[in-house]
């Protein structure tokens, strides 16, 4: 009803006591004010329940098959709703008997069976409507609790949503200052690709001094004993051609040791931007806050992380959840998985989760697959030892490994799988990453 929602509370004369929306005359044909009588809203639309047979109905409805317009109690999702699950497209007389029908059917059962609300999509969880539910016992029909249930799955909806994009917009902002990093790191490698020629300039006036001006020049024409061709070297007017051969080497050597430095600072800054998007993706595929939130206990352990992460407990208050992961195989944990011919295959769903799936909950003859390259989630095919293995077996559990991956929409997608023995891990990596291993490879 929206805006024309309100609570009404009366007493046994109908009187009323207090109400959620005043309403006086000028608003409405009613009066709903404190002392006031209460009256029925009156309309113009018929009531259904008191129509006797379905040629009363048909007969009011004229030409109007929009029945949420001719009659009260019936709106227009919950049309639109019955047509779907009766599988009618167009109204004519035939389908409106059907309908009526079903209507009839669902008053008659109310008071006696208990009913259950169903999507029409259960992604969306948007439109809902009553159908019989013939396995339940015969209980008293109670409204307040679907409404209950709708408003639970609404407000979970709505935290958890709230919940994961706080979390993304703060790791998407530290994605940005490292790929702002990197832009700054590749302008300092492209200045760097001049050092050579500073060392020739330096080397090439040092070997000619002898027969140079002790004079201040703009610059100086000289042969290139590596090309025999002449080669004209600018110089600083302020200084003498063998002071300008000193600053030459030393802004070599500078840019030669920049390069060294830089060269590791990219690489450290590719690995970290590597596992940044690694937590994106991971956190884009959550459906639960419980998942949301082992990503945050993940990257509260992480440095990069920690300013963040700081700011964001201190304003939303957030709590972290302690993981449960230990080394005990006995511990509850809740990956994927997925049953193929009598084999399991399990999927971690998160960083941590792969770590420990891998490292630690796997045995060593199980299977591990991975995407080469690509983003996504370890999968472990468990083995009894000396267990018989179908290539395709293999082939599926390669593609399933695709699809828990970055590339689940591209046409060809590596994967590689080992024996969980030949998968190591070294001291210091970060969650999922620094993996070495000894692989075949599939292509999906």
């Amino acid at each position: 009803m929206g805006k024309h929602c309100n609570i009404i509370l009366l007493d046994e004369q109908n009187i009323i006591i207090d109400s959620l929306r005043h309403i006086n005359n000028e608003e409405s044909l009613r009066s709903i004010v404190p002392r006031a009588k209460y009256t029925y809203p009156t309309t113009n639309k018929y009531n259904f329940l008191e129509c006797t047979s379905f040629e009363d109905f048909y007969q009011k409805l004229s030409s109007n098959f929009a029945i949420y317009d001719v009659f009260n109690g019936i709106s227009k999702s919950f049309q639109e709703a019955s047509m779907k699950l009766l599988g009618i497209e167009v109204l004519n007389e035939e389908t409106l008997k059907i309908l009526y029908d079903y209507f009839q059917k669902i008053i008659a059962k109310t008071d006696t069976n208990l009913l259950s609300f169903q999507t029409i999509e259960e992604k969306k969880k948007k439109d809902y409507f009553l159908v019989e539910d013939t396995n339940a016992n015969p209980l008293p029909f109670r409204l307040n609790f679907f409404i209950d249930d709708f408003y639970y799955e609404k407000e979970s909806l709505a935290e958890f949503k709230n919940y994961r994009n706080s979390i993304l917009k703060m790791i998407l902002d530290v994605l940005k200052k490292y790929q702002t990093r990197l832009l700054h790191i590749d302008e300092k490698l492209i200045a760097c690709e001049d050092m050579d020629k500073y060392q020739l300039y330096g080397e090439l006036i040092t070997a000619n001094l002898y027969q140079i001006k002790n004079e201040n020049l703009n610059e100086i024409t000289l042969n290139n004993y590596y090309t025999n061709q002449d080669i004209t070297i600018p110089l600083d007017s302020r200084y003498t051609p063998a002071i300008n051969a000193k600053r030459f080497f030393k802004k070599y050597q500078k840019l030669k040791n920049t390069l060294a430095i830089v060269s590791l600072q990219k690489q450290e800054t590719l690995k970290e931007l590597n596992y940044i998007e690694s937590i994106v993706y991971e956190l884009e595929n959550c459906l639960t806050l419980d998942e949301v939130a082992q990503i945050f206990e993940e990257i509260t352990e992480n440095v990069i992380f920690k300013e963040k992460t700081d700011k964001l407990k201190t304003q939303k208050k957030t709590k972290v959840r302690k993981s449960s992961l230990t080394k005990n195989k006995n511990v509850s944990f809740n990956p994927i998985k997925y049953k193929l011919d009598g084999y399991t295959l399990l999927v971690g769903r998160n960083n941590k989760e792969n770590d420990y799936l891998t490292l630690k909950y796997a045995k060593k003859t199980d299977l591990w697959f991975h995407t080469k390259d690509i983003h996504g989630s370890h999968a472990i095919l468990q083995l009894a030892p000396n267990q018989a293995l179908e290539e395709a077996i293999l082939v599926r559990c390669a593609e399933i490994a695709a699809y828990h991956s970055k590339a689940r929409n591209s046409s060809n997608v590596p994967v590689d799988f080992c024996e969980v023995k030949f998968v190591k891990k070294p001291n210091g990596a970060k969650p999922r990453h620094g993996y070495l291993y000894q692989s075949k490879n599939f292509v999906c």
